[in-house]
C-alpha cells in the first residue's frame, strides 16, 4: 500500500513516524478508502457527510415575499380592497392604481404591487379603503435573496445536522447523498483490568472500555454496546478471534493495550496471523508513541483498519486524537481537520525529538491555553479538566507567548468551541 510501512513484522518495525506525517498518513488512507455514498431519505441523514456539494434547485426565494401581514399595494392610496393573498398562494396581478389585496407573512406579492403597508400602521377610511404611508424600504424579500439557484451553499465533506436538513429542505430536495457514519468496535486488552469496583490487589480498574465507545461516537461513529469486547485473555488465539470478530461488523477497530512487545502483548502477531499491513507503527510523540494503526482488506475488497491504542489511559486519547479522528474524517469523505492555535500563558517543556501533545486548558475569548497538572500518562484526572492538547514541535519548547497549535477534544455535535 503506498505510504504504508511493511506487513506486520515485530523485528522490522520502522522508526516512528513523525506525529504531523502520521496524521497526514492515514488521513490519506481513509479519504482513499472512504466509505460508499448512498442516498438518503432527508430525515435519515442525521450524523452522516454530504457526498455532493449543496447547491438550491430554484433561487431562494424563489418569487418575491411579503415579510409583514399587511396590505400589497398599487400607487398611492387611499387603496380599494380587490382581494387577498394567503402563503400558498398565487395571487393575480394588481392592474389599477389606487388598488389593493391584504396580504400575508410569507405570501408571494403580486406582480404590478409598488409597496406593501404594514397592518399594524393601515386604517380603514369611511367609504372603506385602506389608508396610511408604507415604509420607505421594501417590506418583502426578494427573489434570489438568499441564494441563487445552482449556487454552491455548502461543499461536499460537510456534516449533516439538523440545520442542514432544514435548509436542503427549503432548496428543495427530498433525500441527499451522504456517506454514513462509520461503524466502531472496541477490544479491551488486559487480563489485570477490572470492569466494576474499586482496584486493588494488583489489578486496576479498565476506563477505556467505557470511556473509547463515547469517544468515538463524538467523532461521528456509531459504537454499540455489544461492540465492546474485553479484556479479551492475554493468548494469541484469543486475540486473533476477536480481532477477525470485530473486523467483520467494523470499518474501524480500536484495541487498549498490547501495542510493544512484552510477553502478553499479542497484537501485532495478532496483526501478522490476519494478514494486516500498517499504515503507521509507532508515533514520536509523546505521551503514546507505540500506537499503530493497521490495515486488513475484507473478502468484499473494502479496507477496515484497526487503531491500537496503547493501554495508558491518557496515551490512548493520545492516539484517538493522533490517529483515530483523522482516519476517520478520510473515511467519511471530510476535510484534514484544521488544528487552531492559542497563545501559552505558561512555559510547557519540549520533549526532545519527539512531539509534545501537552493537556492545556483552553480560554477562547482570549485565544490562550493553560497547561493543566496531572498529566502522567497513567492519569485521567487532568484530562478531565482540559479541552485539547497543545503542540510542542519537535526539538523545541513552548514559551510564554508562544502561538502553537491546539488539538481540541472531540465535542457532541452542535457544540462549538472555536
Amino acid at each position: 500500500m503506498p505510504g504504508a510501512d511493511a506487513a506486520v513484522d515485530p523485528a522490522a518495525a520502522p522508526p516512528p513516524a513523525g506525529w504531523e506525517e502520521a496524521r497526514s498518513r492515514v488521513y490519506a488512507v481513509g479519504l482513499a478508502a472512504a466509505l460508499p455514498v448512498v442516498d438518503r431519505p432527508l430525515a435519515e441523514t442525521d450524523g452522516h457527510t454530504l457526498a455532493a456539494p449543496l447547491a438550491p434547485r430554484t433561487d431562494l426565494p424563489a418569487f418575491p415575499t411579503s415579510s409583514v401581514d399587511g396590505w400589497a399595494v398599487r400607487g398611492p392610496g387611499p387603496w380599494r380592497v380587490v382581494g387577498r393573498v394567503l402563503a400558498g398562494g398565487t395571487p393575480e396581478p394588481l392592474t389599477g392604481d389606487g388598488t389593493t389585496v391584504e396580504i400575508a407573512t410569507g405570501a408571494m406579492v403580486p406582480e404590478g404591487a409598488s409597496a406593501i403597508l404594514r397592518v399594524e400602521e393601515s386604517t380603514r377610511t369611511g367609504d372603506d379603503r385602506i389608508a396610511g404611508t408604507p415604509r420607505p424600504a421594501p417590506e418583502w424579500r426578494l427573489p434570489g435573496e438568499e441564494a441563487r439557484a445552482g449556487e454552491e451553499l455548502l461543499p461536499a465533506g460537510t456534516p449533516v445536522d439538523p440545520a442542514l436538513i432544514g435548509l436542503a429542505a427549503s432548496c428543495g430536495y427530498d433525500s441527499l447523498p451522504v456517506r454514513r457514519p462509520p461503524r466502531a468496535a472496541l477490544l479491551v486488552f488486559g487480563d489485570e483490568l477490572l470492569t466494576s469496583g474499586p482496584p486493588g490487589a494488583g489489578r486496576v480498574r479498565d476506563a477505556l472500555g467505557p470511556a473509547v465507545p463515547a469517544w468515538l461516537r463524538r467523532y461521528g461513529c456509531q459504537v454499540r454496546a455489544a461492540d465492546v469486547t474485553g479484556p479479551v485473555a492475554d493468548t494469541l488465539p484469543a486475540h486473533v478471534a476477536a480481532l477477525r470478530q470485530a473486523v467483520a461488523g467494523a470499518d474501524l477497530v480500536c484495541t487498549t493495550g498490547g501495542t510493544m512487545h512484552g510477553p502478553v502483548d499479542h497484537l501485532h502477531p495478532a496483526l501478522q496471523a490476519l494478514g494486516a499491513d500498517y499504515v503507521v507503527n509507532t508515533v514520536a510523540v509523546r505521551p503514546g508513541f507505540p500506537m499503530l494503526l493497521a490495515r486488513l482488506v475484507g473478502a468484499d475488497g473494502r479496507a477496515r483498519f484497526v487503531a491500537g491504542l496503547p493501554g495508558n489511559p491518557q496515551s490512548a486519547i493520545v492516539a484517538l486524537v493522533s490517529l483515530v479522528a483523522p482516519l476517520l474524517a478520510g473515511l467519511q469523505g471530510r476535510p484534514m481537520p484544521v488544528l487552531p492555535h492559542a497563545t501559552l500563558t505558561e512555559p510547557i517543556r519540549g520533549r526532545g525529538s519527539y512531539t509534545h501533545l501537552a493537556l492545556v486548558r483552553l480560554d477562547v475569548a482570549a485565544g490562550t491555553a493553560r497547561p493543566v497538572g496531572h498529566v502522567g500518562s497513567a492519569m485521567l484526572r487532568g484530562l478531565a479538566g482540559a479541552d485539547g492538547f497543545a503542540v510542542i514541535r519537535p526539538d523545541t519548547s513552548g514559551e510564554v507567548g508562544a502561538r502553537v497549535p491546539v488539538v481540541p477534544l472531540p465535542l457532541m455535535p452542535g457544540e462549538r468551541t472555536w
